[in-house]
């Protein structure tokens, strides 16, 4: 299933979403090794790595959103719209995470709290997406042989018909 948002037949979705999520990983990383060492670079380090992540994410959903509503078939666009659903709570909590950030104290229990969950949602987010592409062929082209071979069938089972 071809997707309007590509460039060269290549779906662009794919292609900025590694960003927010190499971006949020490594932001709880960041806090992580601040909370070992207490060394206030790797605190500044995770706040600056989630609004980079922020950033991201918005770049990342205006082609997803293209794809979402480009999805004809009702199974993969209930997918979709989970996909987008969770998505936008993880930006939301992210988003909050990043204020707490700014009020609180450095290595404060909440705001690492959220980055856990916000790491576990954007898993979840990404096991749909892969959902999407890989069991229902959302966003990949398809290879010519597997196009004839599904021309074939169509023209056997008229053949049968009639």
């Amino acid at each position: 299933m071809n997707t309007p948002a590509s460039i060269g037949k290549h779906p662009i979705h794919p292609m900025l979403v590694v960003f927010p999520i190499g971006l949020w990983i490594f932001s709880l990383i960041s806090d992580f090794i601040f909370l070992l060492g207490k060394n206030l670079l790797w605190n500044e380090m995770a706040l600056y790595t989630m609004f980079g992540g922020l950033i991201g994410a918005s770049l990342a959903a205006i082609p997803g959103l293209i794809d979402m509503f480009s999805i004809a078939d009702p199974k993969p666009g209930k997918i979709a719209w989970n996909h987008m659903i969770i998505n936008i709570i993880t930006a939301a909590l992210f988003a909050l995470n990043l204020c707490l950030r700014v009020i609180l104290q450095p290595g404060a229990f909440f705001p690492i709290l959220l980055s856990v969950i916000g790491v576990c949602l954007l898993a979840y987010s990404g096991w749909l997406g892969g959902e999407l592409a890989y069991v229902h062929g959302v966003g990949v082209q398809p290879q010519r042989r597997t196009a004839e071979k599904e021309k074939e069938k169509s023209q056997d089972k008229l053949r049968r018909a009639g």
